[in-house]
């Protein structure tokens, strides 16, 4: 029974394949207000909007524009010493390298991303160690000491868990850094409207997931769904190429990762189904003027205490980035 039902779902899994690339051929291309160049998505007015990322829980961009390509003489003259310096091509494929590409793309990480991630990382190796890799209880979700003792942290700390430490925990870690750090890049400018987005959509999880008696061992791993949900209204209208296999638009992203809970996991993907509602809720509540930003945040962050100060410095950091 259990190999039945393994092939049931391999054979539904590759239906729905096909259906989105179906559809997919009869998408329309992104709107003509954007483009890709340099591997960039750019604005026709010159301002940059977010940078394409290599890769997309197994997705990327896709651009089906043709270079032209102008070659001249220079471009095929070798020198023997360079075209066998064997060392050189060790080096570019070394661990040294990709070390200092991690550690690269870390220091270029903003900064409440970098914040969140390097908490979950030390909440994560706190628990491998004294925990036998389980998240440490004392930073769960547990209404009871919350409202008994006191430890009014645990609603926050309880996003850090993204599961045991692991190849599972990198891969989430990788996914929440991918479009969390989009999405403050984005919100460079008004950075509290980012932080404003990751409270509420914090709030409502930790909200729901009580109301509906769910267990928010998860909350960090869940959390993604909201994330990619609000990043796919960001770029509606641009192609996501899926895998290799076929193109599909961002705003049917997060329904395709739902569609592969379900069809992977063998279970009705409730949580990941409760970010999308939580992102459509954020995304109609911001779009209409509802939601916004209170005053004395933005009278802090614009302020001269040196905390406010040291934030706009790294976000003028990121600000270098969008100019043209």
């Amino acid at each position: 029974m259990h190999q039945i039902h393994n092939t049931l779902l391999m054979i539904a899994y590759a239906f729905v394949l096909l259906f989105v690339a179906a559809s997919a051929r009869s998408i329309p291309q992104p709107p003509s207000f954007i483009r890709i160049q340099n591997n960039q998505l750019q604005l026709e007015d010159g301002r940059l909007s977010t940078a394409i990322m290599s890769s997309i829980r197994g997705g990327a961009f896709d651009d089906d524009t043709d270079d032209d390509y102008d070659f001249d003489d220079s471009d095929f003259d070798f020198d023997d010493d360079d075209m066998f310096d064997f060392d050189a091509a060790e080096d570019d494929f070394g661990d040294d390298n990709t070390l200092t590409q991690i550690v690269d793309a870390y220091h270029k990480t903003p900064p409440l991303t970098k914040a969140y991630l390097t908490a979950s990382f030390g909440a994560a190796l706190l628990g491998y160690v004294s925990n036998k890799n389980d998240f440490p209880s004392i930073l769960q979700l547990d209404w009871k000491p919350i409202l008994t003792r006191l430890q009014i942290w645990r609603p926050l700390t309880a996003f850090l868990n993204f599961g045991p430490l692991g190849l599972g925990y990198l891969m989430t870690a990788h996914f929440v850094w991918t479009y969390m750090s989009t999405l403050e890049r984005l919100n460079h400018n008004n950075p509290y409207d980012f932080w404003l987005m990751m409270l509420f959509g914090s709030v409502m999880m930790v909200g729901g997931y009580t109301m509906l008696g769910l267990s928010p061992r998860f909350l960090g791993h869940n959390l993604s769904t909201f994330l990619v949900y609000v990043w796919s209204r960001y770029h509606e209208g641009l192609e996501v190429n899926m895998f290799e296999l076929f193109n599909t638009r961002a705003e049917l992203l997060p329904w395709f990762f739902l569609g592969q809970t379900f069809l992977l996991e063998g279970e009705v993907p409730v949580l990941d189904f409760l970010g999308i509602v939580f992102g459509h809720i954020y995304h109609h509540y911001k779009t209409t003027n509802v939601l916004r930003t209170p005053r004395f945040v933005i009278q802090w962050y614009n302020g001269d205490n040196k905390y406010a100060q040291m934030l706009r410095l790294k976000y003028k950091d990121i600000s270098s980035d969008f100019e043209m």
